[in-house]
């Protein structure tokens, strides 16, 4: 079954673009478009896609507003950030908002498509940019500890677990963590779930986050 995506975006002319762009993939199917935030939250509670890829600056709604409200009303929804501006206060709000995504629209198609399915399948997808800044405002928020705490853990990370953790939370896809490591994406994948599980969080960018918290990467 094809991935149903949302677009939303003010510019016509861009949101048609992406729509062609997005078409010529056999598994992702465009269910809609919206102009504005408002517009937005319509569509998502009339269509049901299962991504939106969401803008920030908008007339009407702003797009964090609006994926706030998806998030309340739609939880099962996924939304993807795909906006020009990568400044630390539209990164976090977006976030802290509820996207489980942060692209900025000069993204590689492939990419692009890489972070649709990444969002359908459960998991977070943020530009290697975007994860760094991240990381970076986390650890400007709290001291990294001296000595990891992995006796936080009910079950310690293994060096491999660890390891795929540090491309994690550098913004490696799947794909390319395996490449590094010269082992296969389902491997990658199989990693991933259980440093999910073992850390207690649902996806990779609350993984990194929580790493950087017990001093881990």
């Amino acid at each position: 079954m094809a991935i149903r995506v949302l677009l939303v975006d003010d510019q016509a002319l861009f949101r048609e673009g992406l729509h062609t762009l997005l078409s010529v993939q056999a598994d992702l199917e465009v269910v809609g478009e919206a102009g504005n935030g408002e517009e937005a939250v319509t569509a998502v509670a009339n269509l049901q896609p299962d991504v939106v890829l969401m803008d920030l600056r908008m007339p009407i709604l702003d797009g964090v507003t609006a994926t706030r409200r998806i998030m309340e009303d739609y939880p099962a929804t996924r939304v993807i950030v795909l906006t020009t501006f990568d400044n630390d206060e539209d990164v976090f709000d977006g976030l802290r908002a509820g996207a489980v995504g942060y692209l900025l629209k000069d993204v590689p198609s492939a990419r692009l498509y890489e972070a649709i399915r990444a969002a359908a399948g459960g998991e977070s997808f943020l530009q290697p940019s975007i994860a760094a800044k991240v990381v970076a405002e986390f650890a400007r928020l709290g001291a990294r500890p001296s000595i990891p705490v992995q006796t936080e853990l009910v079950e310690p990370l293994s060096e491999r677990e660890l390891e795929i953790l540090q491309h994690l939370a550098a913004g490696a896809s799947n794909r390319e963590i395996a490449n590094a490591l010269y082992i296969t994406e389902g491997t990658v994948k199989n990693h991933v779930t259980n440093i999910l599980g073992k850390l207690g969080v649902r996806d990779r960018t609350q993984a990194a986050l929580k790493a950087k918290d017990m001093g881990l990467i």
